[in-house]
């Protein structure tokens, strides 16, 4: 068997792994997310998306820092007998240890000052909002300093372990559910401590399982001062894509506060709840595909890795559509039935986070391939200080009155200026074919999206009985979009690939049914 032929079917097998995972959190959290909103009330709810979304700001450096750790660890792993993955993994321990002090004293300073001067909740909801800060803040701090063990599993590629520890912690949030129900005590309270116990408890686990399964994750207590360096560096440069990927999601959600209150909050991050659940999927196959994407470079196959990006690509993107065009369309309706009380914005906030959500499947295998290359600076400054100008954006247009939902349009804006833009500085840095994947990859499946929003949107718009309609919608949304994916969005190299793929899989099983 060969290297590209093992790659790919490790890839397979991960992203199905990783598919069991996603479908089982999808339905007990979709369920949960509704007796949540139904529990606690619209208010608390929003309270609890936007304080602990404010926590997640911290991200800024170590959501850099996860970058680090995987491109570093693949790349060392990629590497072979000439990597050194223990003096990695040592060297990346002792700085999120370092990160999460620093963190501990910025979050209880300005974080708990900005709370309580800035933020738009009822008078009577302070107290309760500061205890959400604090859980929040312990859980954040906690998965800082497990940063380098959750690198280590993704790097080696153990994606079983994600499936089986995804189920513990949806089967405790299940539980989460029955206690809210009955708890005596303040709810917002209850509900924001038993989802700290819950990570806490997944994070020891994770930390557990990679100390009995890689060798390679021991804390020996010595920094690298080369890797050290290194990291540095790259994490320097990244800190500017973390600060704009901050100010698009947790950023945006502090000003609709300042501007709407925390029901136009609720009504957001039901929205990314719902989307959480579908892009679960796409986001699946990709943390399967990307290790093997920096592989590639650190073993100097960049004609493997360019074809693992194309292909990837297109198929998050179509794969992506498949799930999201009927919920985008019969918004409204999957909102209703799912939820008992719906808030007001939620269906329009949803269809353009969806919207959103297909071009950044085609830009996460090009971020992944920038990262590879660990060349980010110039990349970092350009497309990073492109994606920075939304928040000032949405805080200007705010100002002018716009409704909540320009929020959402005018990231839709950025995000596509950012991808083009994308595409020019990774031509620059390693020759990537920007035209052949323009051609190829992004013209292709916008014009599979245009083509088969069509029928649906018709049945949507012409047929009165909503149970016909809402199957009609559906059926015609998933074949329109596998049929016009198939024709038109591959091409015929990609077409027979795939025809080979779903041949072999079919036969295998033929012969396994008949033994």
């Amino acid at each position: 068997m060969t290297s590209t032929s093992a790659n790919n079917k490790r890839i397979a097998k991960n992203t199905l792994l990783l598919y069991f995972r996603m479908l089982l959190m999808m339905f007990i959290g979709l369920y949960t997310s509704r007796v949540i909103l139904d529990k606690l009330g619209e208010v608390d709810f929003g309270i609890y998306n936007v304080v602990g979304g404010f926590v997640t700001m911290f991200s800024l450096i170590s959501g850099a820092m996860t970058t680090a750790t995987q491109r570093f660890l693949s790349f060392e792993i990629g590497k072979g007998e000439n990597g050194d993955v223990k003096g990695i993994f040592s060297t990346m321990l002792m700085i999120h240890i370092f990160l999460a002090i620093v963190i501990i004293f910025v979050g209880e300073t300005v974080g708990t000052w900005f709370l309580n001067s800035y933020m738009n909740f009822p008078l009577d909801r302070y107290g309760a909002a500061n205890w959400v800060f604090q859980f929040s803040l312990l859980v954040f701090v906690l998965n800082v300093v497990n940063v380098p063990y959750n690198g280590a599993l993704i790097a080696y590629e153990k994606m079983s372990a994600f499936a089986y520890f995804s189920i513990i912690d949806a089967v405790l949030k299940l539980a989460i559910c029955y206690v809210i129900v009955i708890t005596p005590f303040d709810r917002l309270i209850v509900y924001a401590a038993l989802m700290a116990v819950v990570q806490i408890a997944l994070i020891a686990a994770y930390y557990l399982y990679c100390r009995k399964k890689f060798s390679e994750c021991r804390f020996t207590g010595k920094f690298n001062r080369r890797y050290g360096k290194e990291v540095t560096s790259f994490v320097g440069w990244n800190l500017i894509g973390s600060l704009a990927g901050v100010a698009k999601e947790q950023g945006v959600n502090v000003v609709l506060n300042m501007f709407f209150g925390p029901a136009v909050n609720a009504a957001r991050g039901i929205a990314y709840q719902v989307l959480g659940k579908l892009n679960g999927f796409v986001s699946n196959f990709q943390m399967a595909m990307n290790p093997q994407i920096i592989k590639n470079y650190a073993a100097g196959d960049k004609e493997d890795m360019y074809k693992l990006v194309f292909r990837g690509a297109k198929l998050s993107y179509i794969l992506l559509l498949i799930l999201s065009l009927p919920v985008a369309v019969e918004a409204p309706l999957v909102l209703g039935i799912w939820l008992k009380e719906v808030p007001d914005y939620t269906a329009i906030f949803l269809r353009l986070a969806i919207l959103t959500a297909l071009l950044n499947t085609l830009s996460n295998p090009l971020i992944i391939s920038t990262h590879a290359s660990g060349k980010v600076r110039d990349y970092q400054i350009v497309v990073g200080g492109i994606s920075l100008l939304t928040l000032p954006i949405v805080y200007v247009a705010f100002k002018l009155g716009a409704e909540p939902y320009y929020a959402m349009v005018i990231a839709f804006a950025v995000e596509f200026v950012c991808h083009i833009t994308r595409l020019y500085m990774l031509e620059r840095i390693m020759d990537f074919p920007m035209v052949k994947f323009l051609k190829s990859v992004t013209i292709r499946v916008y014009i599979v999206t245009i083509l088969s929003v069509v029928l649906p949107v018709l049945a949507y718009s012409e047929i009165n009985m909503v149970v016909v309609r809402f199957f009609t919608v559906c059926i015609l949304s998933v074949l329109s979009t596998l049929i016009l994916g198939y024709y038109l969005g591959f091409n015929k190299h990609d077409r027979e690939k795939l025809r080979e793929k779903v041949v072999g899989i079919m036969r295998k099983k033929f012969k396994r049914n008949n033994k």
